[in-house]
C-alpha cells in the first residue's frame, strides 16, 4: 500500500442467524491469502481496521464486520447486546464466510469477543491477535472511570444525553484524544470520515442504546464471569499475538503482563508510544507484526507435522 490514505472498504449487509451484519471485504490479491476475520471495539465499526487489511491484503483475504448495532449494522435480534450476543454473532458469521479456520483478530471490545469465540470453537480459529483486549479487570483507571458510570441505569443514559448536546465534531475529537496516544497521527481524511460517521450515527435511533447496552454487557460478564473468562483464555488453543499501546488510556497497559501469563501460546509487543487503537494510530508496525507472527505460526506448524 502507498502513502496514499486508502477509501473504507466497500460491504455489503449479511444474514447471520437471526440478525443482519455489515460485512467489509479487502480483497485479497494473492491466490494463497488465507482467510481473517477483524473485530472492532466499542464504540468503533469496521472501518477501524481500513489500513490495516490494505497492508495485509497480499496475505489475508479479510472481512471486518460491523457489530450488532455498531457502524452499518442493524440493532440485533431481541436487542441482545450481551458480550454473549456479540461471540454468537461473530462464530456465525465465521462459519457462514469461510470453511476453513482463520486468523482472528479484535480490539478492544472486539478483543474480548475474539477470545471467547477462539477458546470455544478452537476448529474456526487459526491464529489470535488482540489488540488492546478488554479483558477482566478489578478497578478502573482514572483515564477509564467514566465508563463504570455510563453502565449504571439512568445515569448512563443522562451522561449520554449531555455529550449528544455537544458538536459531533468535537465529540470526534474527545474520542480520538482517548483512543490515540498523539491525536496528530489521525489523517485528515481519516477525520473527515470520522465526522461524517459520527454525524450520520447520530441520527440513528438505536445508537445510544448499542453504545451503552455493549457496554453495560461487557461489564455484566466481569462482574457475574471474570474468573471464568480468563480460564477460558487461558484454554485458547490458536498461537495468540498480544498488541498493547504504553500509553492506553482505556485499557491498563499492566494487563499485557496477566494476558502474556494466560494465553498458553502467546507473544507480547508493547508499543512505547500508542494508545488504545494502535492497528488506526500504527497501522503499518501493527501489520508488519501480524504478518511476522503469521509466518513464524506457519513455520512452526510446519515444523510439528513433520
Amino acid at each position: 500500500m502507498s502513502s496514499t490514505v486508502l477509501p473504507v472498504w466497500p460491504g455489503e449487509q449479511v444474514a447471520v442467524g437471526g440478525s443482519t451484519l455489515h460485512v467489509r471485504r479487502a480483497p485479497a490479491k494473492s491466490a494463497a491469502a488465507e482467510p481473517a476475520v477483524l473485530v472492532h471495539g466499542l464504540g468503533g465499526s469496521s472501518t477501524n481496521w481500513t489500513d490495516v487489511m490494505g497492508l495485509l491484503q497480499d496475505r489475508l483475504d479479510a472481512i471486518a464486520p460491523d457489530l450488532p448495532g455498531f457502524g452499518w449494522s442493524p440493532p440485533p435480534a431481541h436487542d441482545d447486546y450481551s458480550l454473549e450476543g456479540h461471540v454468537r454473532a461473530i462464530t456465525t458469521l465465521t462459519e457462514q464466510q469461510f470453511d476453513r479456520p482463520v486468523h482472528l483478530m479484535g480490539n478492544s471490545l472486539g478483543g474480548a469477543v475474539a477470545t471467547l469465540v477462539a477458546a470455544r470453537r478452537p476448529d474456526l480459529v487459526r491464529t489470535l491477535t488482540l489488540v488492546s483486549p478488554a479483558l477482566p479487570v478489578y478497578r478502573p483507571r482514572a483515564t477509564n472511570a467514566h465508563l463504570p458510570a455510563l453502565a449504571l441505569p439512568f445515569i448512563g443514559q443522562r451522561l449520554a444525553r449531555r455529550l449528544g448536546r455537544f458538536p459531533v465534531e468535537a465529540r470526534v475529537r474527545a474520542t480520538i484524544a482517548l483512543c490515540f496516544a498523539d491525536p496528530a497521527r489521525v489523517p485528515p481524511r481519516r477525520f473527515e470520515e470520522a465526522v461524517a460517521e459520527a454525524s450520520r450515527r447520530a441520527s440513528l435511533d438505536h445508537e445510544g442504546d448499542a453504545l451503552l447496552a455493549s457496554l453495560r454487557g461487557l461489564l455484566s460478564a466481569y462482574v457475574r464471569n471474570r474468573p471464568a473468562i480468563w480460564r477460558e483464555a487461558a484454554g485458547v488453543q490458536a498461537p495468540t499475538l498480544l498488541v498493547y499501546g504504553q500509553r492506553d488510556k482505556l485499557v491498563d497497559p499492566r494487563t499485557s503482563l496477566r494476558a502474556a501469563r494466560t494465553f498458553p501460546d502467546s507473544r507480547l509487543v508493547m508499543l512505547p508510544d500508542s494508545g488504545h487503537v494502535a492497528q488506526m494510530e500504527h497501522p503499518r508496525f501493527v501489520a508488519a507484526t501480524v504478518r511476522k507472527f503469521l509466518e513464524q505460526s506457519a513455520a512452526k506448524g510446519t515444523k510439528q507435522s513433520s
